[in-house]
């Protein structure tokens, strides 16, 4: 488990598509090529330590006549930013998707300072 000061404890969050394959024939849609995506989320500030990142789908537009199979992730979480990894195998066919992050974390405070 992780402690953290209330008053410095930093919220950031955000939604993404992470991408529209049905349109123009793309990889996920097809079912063809590679199968896993990534995109990189800069914070909306730095923290002062990696936060913990929870990612999750919040919108889905998969082809029902197959398996239904995903994955959603973080990972490279930073300070400044993070990377979604999504995924997905066999025959699943998958138009869109659309992901939720939120990050919880350490931010500087101004009046905590060391003295040598």
């Amino acid at each position: 488990m992780r402690r953290l000061e209330s008053r410095t404890l930093g919220i950031d969050q955000g939604s993404l598509l992470l991408f529209s394959d049905f349109k123009d024939g793309g990889e996920m849609w097809t079912g063809a090529g590679a199968r896993e995506l990534q995109r990189d989320i800069a914070f909306s500030e730095p923290f002062v330590a990696p936060p913990n990142v929870q990612v999750s789908l919040s919108m889905w537009d998969i082809d029902s006549a197959a398996n239904i199979r995903a994955d959603i992730s973080s990972a490279a979480v930073s300070e400044r930013g993070f990377t979604i990894v999504f995924r997905t195998w066999g025959d699943t066919r998958i138009a869109r998707v659309r992901a939720d992050w939120l990050a919880l974390g350490p931010l500087s405070d101004d009046d905590l300072w060391d003295v040598p």
